[in-house]
């Protein structure tokens, strides 16, 4: 028998308890604070109990400081095995917060109480992140036990706050505890991807989000001439914000759609009343930018539009960012991770991977910035964060086939 069908059938075999090990995780809810919850402190330890029944010793904890929560920490587990070599290290990374249960009576079971119907594991939390997480681990747990020493070290990192911006998590370890990662280091993240598994995720575009504000003067509607009519100023200004995608037309195949988007989406209400000029207006764009444009040089383009029409109807407008994340440089699409990745894929799902940029964030960008590949995949159907979320157990033991072929041959 070959390693891998060592691999593989060691891995077929521990199916139940891959399931068993994802029902515990489930039980134990693991929500952030902003969203009214406690933390992952719970969850954390019992993992690591999990983990040290499976002989993962030693298991290290960098617990992000927050008196937010009754245990005053946030856990980010970290563990790595040695390999052949040790010039760098193959993480995987999932993350053990989960969002709430939304509107209860929309869930079919007992969101936090996993069930199984037939290959569907259903429960908050099983797709988002349990399923990267368990591949994860069993993964690394079939090497393990098939005694394949991987090319170099490997390690899984699970992190805290993923949901709410990692600043507890993954941005924390990268600040507090930067020597924790090489230079050379690669992080494979398994929370995105599609339904067949041939989307690798190796860039993302810039995310700027901004709020304007026009004022003028409120007055009768029969009396036009006694005041400043802000939502017509505001509303020539989303005309003239129209003209981005020609002042900025780059365009990339990686991405889909190809290019830069800016798009006017949520409006407040202004006055209640039909026979009232209001004298405030607010609204919000949603721009996804190619990397490689300066964000500043997109909000000074808009202010410089701003300023022509304020002029012309004699208001004033603010604008205000209300989210600015300049792109991290991607993940070069020829990678070794990128290739590895491929080979794994195209060895277990007999499909041709391809690597793809996004117009949303993912934690991937902040490894990036650190100066390491990352690369997002998983075989999901992209049920996170909905009632009934469920992930496809052959997708689970799948994606545990993938990362065992990654972990040792990179």
């Amino acid at each position: 028998m070959s390693a891998w069908q060592a691999v593989d059938s060691w891995l077929d075999a521990a199916v139940n308890r891959m399931v068993e090990f994802q029902r515990e995780l489930v039980a134990i809810p693991a929500i952030a604070p902003e969203s009214g919850g406690d933390g992952e402190y719970l969850k954390a330890r019992h993992l690591e109990l999990l983990l040290q029944k499976m002989c993962w010793k030693p298991i290290l904890d960098f617990p992000a400081p927050d008196d937010r929560v009754s245990h005053r920490q946030r856990p980010n587990l970290v563990y790595r095995r040695p390999g052949a070599q040790h010039d760098y290290t193959v993480w995987i990374m999932a993350h053990t917060d989960v969002v709430p249960e939304g509107d209860r009576t929309k869930w079919q079971s007992e969101p936090f109480t996993m069930v199984q119907k037939q290959d569907l594991l259903i429960g908050r939390g099983v797709e988002d992140n349990h399923q990267g997480l368990t591949a994860g681990v069993f993964a690394l747990q079939a090497l393990s036990e098939c005694a394949v020493v991987s090319n170099h070290d490997v390690g899984m990192i699970f992190v805290a706050d993923e949901e709410c911006g990692s600043q507890y998590g993954i941005q924390y370890l990268l600040r507090a505890h930067p020597d924790l990662f090489g230079p050379r280091d690669v992080v494979l993240v398994p929370d995105s991807g599609n339904s067949d598994g041939t989307m690798i995720e190796v860039a993302e575009k810039s995310i700027l989000w901004l709020k304007f504000t026009t004022t003028g003067k409120q007055c009768h509607a029969s009396r036009p001439y006694n005041g400043k009519n802000a939502f017509a100023a505001a509303a020539e200004l989303v005309v003239s914000l129209g003209r981005l995608p020609e002042v900025w037309p780059q365009n990339d195949p990686l991405f889909d759609p190809p290019q830069s988007t800016f798009q006017p989406t949520r409006k407040e209400a202004n006055v209640p009343n039909i026979n009232t000029i209001p004298g405030e207006d607010v609204f919000y764009m949603d721009s996804r930018v190619m990397p490689g444009i300066p964000l500043d040089d997109v909000v000074a383009w808009c202010r410089s539009r701003a300023d022509e029409v304020a002029a012309r109807h004699g208001v004033s407008i603010v604008i205000e960012p209300v989210q600015f994340e300049q792109a991290a440089p991607p993940t070069p699409a020829d990678s070794p991770l990128v290739r590895s990745l491929q080979h794994a894929i195209r060895e277990v799902h007999g499909r041709e991977a391809v690597p793809m940029g996004i117009g949303g964030g993912t934690v991937a960008a902040y490894f990036r910035r650190h100066g390491l590949h990352a690369a997002v995949w998983s075989t999901v159907d992209e049920s996170a964060h909905q009632a009934n979320e469920y992930c496809r157990l052959p997708n689970l033991l799948a994606d545990a086939r993938v990362f065992a072929r990654v972990l040792a041959t990179l």
